[in-house]
């Protein structure tokens, strides 16, 4: 069977940079999938992915010319369906022979073989592998069906005189070239109107010859960037920006912003990187640097400079498509394309700061935040009652005034001129236009962190204020929208509820605060009035289940999650050193015998509801019953004491010298004596005991 390495390339139009990564690596992983699941491609074979602005591309490791043939076993029915009485086939097996392109003369080659209870026919045969043309064109169908494209575009193929009408392409953009060599050969496939051939085209003005000539599949990326000027591989292309970027940005003493989503992007748009420095007028630093930053990278994809202090700086990097002997004429037409743009953001700023904050409240009341839940005026009017009620279990009058403060003006700067601009700005401007207007630090803070933490890894508020309007602004977005019914399901969350819970969780959990959640969630509950229902019950076990899921995540067990998230701790802050507790409990040896036994004990209570409220040691008979009685007397109280200390990793620990009463309890004691005052004394006892052991977390759940 004769292999040779694959290469298939589509050639397009200009690829949506954003998505120009995911689309190469699924045409790539999707062809080569198929080539391997149909025989042709081994399943180690090693599978390259191409990707530019104008090409889709992939190199398949020994790809087969011939796949190997199959020997196929294929269940046919019955034996008492398909042979009579005296053995002889039966119509329905020959009709089903014949489908197959197979007869009579079969029947005696026949297997019996059982099938569960009965005995069924079995056919084996021959299949015959596919060749490699069939076989790419029915991968390269899959790979282009399966593109991971939101909106394709219709078009028309060139028009063929000879016959009526025109041909209709649906495609993410029109296709002009399709390249299918193994090895040296072309394999003679058609995609989307086009034939394939050996050669494509390189970057638009500098490539060395036109059409780009592939000589062998193994020769594709040198041959591009050799005669087409063209970098092929995304990450090759992502590393050499990443290169000349660093190097220019060293070159000026700077350092040049790192943000992953836009190198990928600018990786999308140019097939020849060539990194030019460039600069703006210094009247611009006075607008902050966020401003300036943000719409150099959104509007221009141009990477700012930042000096060794880490403040903007007056140049830019700019990663072009072309490497002319003399850039001075690229430079000047970035620098001059970019000052209207850095222009408006200082319009904005100074047209901003002519009116206060304060000024800005009514204009809340004009804008709608949800049709079931009113506008952000009234939005604000709830953060700020539930801001005062967070505060006032926090601190003092100062800080309650000051969390209503920033809570009443934490959304005005979405009625700026700059957010309307650049909506991710918000908050961030509000802090800048608070200091503007005398509000404060811990004001202005509060009102550029209350968003936080935006995103998972990212920085909690970093003052009391802050903290206070944080909690009440997500907590306000969670029970509103719970109570509205708007709640998230499968991968849908418009309202990006799971990320407030988190926040939440966070906030409560790394700030140790001194506040119960189900508390928390009652207490906002009063701002809505009867505007919605209360969904608190629904809405705390959204927010457990988001907790559990963030902790497994941190590397904690599901045994050591569902233990200690089992008593549905109140206070978040606990939760912590509780998982630390458990894990260092599992790691005792009397923990197994413990958590079988309280697992035990936990089914033993929930059949009887003859409990006593307490142990008479009158009753006790057994000399095991008298021994754990007296044992837990020793150890539950001291025990107990840790625990209410917050020592519970000690408070576990101690516990651990019932492990030999309780074995011997259960080896020697019948519960369910027939005498019922025996029995519910010795209940009374396991209740205990299941009470002392289920403090800091479930301990059954760790039972195996």
């Amino acid at each position: 069977m004769t292999t040779d390495n694959l290469l298939v390339e589509l050639f397009v139009e200009e690829l949506p940079p954003k998505a120009l990564k995911k689309l190469g690596i699924a045409f790539a992983g999707v062809l080569a999938d198929s080539l391997k699941a149909q025989g042709l491609a081994a399943a180690d074979a090693q599978v390259t992915d191409y990707a530019s602005p104008r090409r889709l591309a992939v190199r398949v490791s020994g790809v087969a010319a011939q796949a190997a043939d199959k020997a196929v076993s294929q269940k046919l029915m019955p034996v008492s369906v398909g042979l009579d009485a005296q053995g002889q086939a039966t119509p329905a097996l020959l009709k089903k022979l014949q489908a197959l392109g197979a007869g009579v003369q079969d029947v005696p080659a026949l297997h019996k073989r059982m099938d569960g209870k009965a005995e069924a026919l079995y056919f084996d045969s021959t299949v015959r592998g596919a060749n490699l043309t069939d076989g790419l064109q029915k991968a390269l169908a899959e790979a282009i069906a399966k593109l991971p494209i939101p909106k394709v575009m219709s078009y028309q193929l060139a028009r063929d005189c000879a016959l009526p009408g025109w041909s209709t392409v649906s495609f993410v953009r029109p296709a002009h070239g399709l390249l299918a060599l193994h090895g040296s050969a072309v394999v003679p496939v058609q995609a989307l109107g086009l034939q394939a051939g050996d050669s494509t085209q390189g970057h638009r003005f500098e490539a060395a010859v036109s059409p780009v000539r592939i000589a062998h599949a193994d020769d594709y990326a040198a041959t591009l960037a050799r005669d087409g000027a063209v970098i092929a591989s995304f990450d090759a292309r992502r590393a050499e920006i990443a290169r000349q970027l660093q190097a220019a940005a060293s070159a000026q003493g700077a350092q040049a912003i790192e943000d992953a989503a836009l190198l990928d992007e600018v990786t999308g748009l140019v097939e020849r990187p060539n990194v030019m420095v460039c600069s703006f007028d210094a009247e611009f630093l006075q607008v902050p640097q966020e401003c300036l930053i943000l719409t150099m990278k959104a509007n221009q994809k141009y990477f700012p400079l930042l000096d060794a202090a880490g403040k903007l700086s007056n140049q830019f990097l700019v990663v072009s498509n072309i490497n002319p002997a003399d850039p001075s004429a690229v430079i000047g037409g970035n620098e001059r394309v970019v000052r209207p743009r850095l222009a408006d953001a200082k319009f904005f700023f100074d047209q901003d700061r002519k009116k206060t904050l304060v000024s800005r409240v009514p204009g809340l009341s004009k804008v709608v935040y949800h049709n079931q839940l009113g506008t952000q005026g009234e939005r604000m009017e709830r953060v700020r009652t539930i801001a005062r009620t967070i505060a006032s279990k926090l601190g003092d009058t100062a800080l309650v005034q000051a969390a209503d403060t920033a809570a009443q003006l934490a959304k005005t700067d979405l009625m700026t001129d700059m957010v309307g601009e650049f909506p991710e700005l918000q908050g961030t401007m509000g802090g800048y236009y608070a200091r503007h207007d005398g509000l404060g630090e811990d004001i202005a803070i509060a009102i550029e962190d209350h968003y936080k933490p935006r995103f998972a890894g990212d920085a909690l508020p970093r003052n009391p204020v802050a903290l206070v309007v944080a909690l009440a602004d997500k907590l306000e977005t969670l029970v509103g929208m719970f109570g509205s019914g708007n709640l998230p399901t499968g991968d849908k969350d418009p309202f990006a509820l799971r990320r407030h819970a988190l926040g939440v969780i966070r906030m409560l959990v790394e700030e140790d605060l001194p506040l119960q959640l189900p508390t928390l969630l009652a207490d906002a509950q009063p701002a809505f009035g009867t505007l919605i229902q209360d969904a608190s019950a629904a809405l705390l076990e959204f927010m457990f289940d988001r907790l559990a899921g963030a902790l497994r995540e941190q590397g904690y067990s599901a045994q050591e999650v569902d233990a200690v998230l089992a008593l549905r701790p109140a206070r978040l802050g606990e939760v912590p050193q509780r998982l630390a507790a458990v894990r260092a409990f599992a790691a005792l040896p009397e923990s197994a015998a413990l958590a079988a036994a309280n697992k035990r004990i936990g089914n033993i209570l929930k059949k009887s509801d003859e409990a006593r409220a307490s142990v008479q040691s009158g009753l006790l008979q057994e000399a095991a019953e008298i021994a754990l009685h007296a044992a837990m007397q020793e150890t539950v109280p001291r025990a107990d004491a840790l625990f209410t200390a917050q020592d519970y990793t000690a408070s576990l620990q101690a516990l651990a010298a019932l492990r030999a009463p309780v074995d011997a309890f259960f080896d020697g004691v019948m519960v369910n004596a027939e005498d019922p005052a025996l029995k519910a004394n010795r209940l009374a006892l396991l209740q205990q005991l299941h009470t002392a052991m289920n403090r800091v977390a479930d301990l059954s759940k760790l039972a195996a």
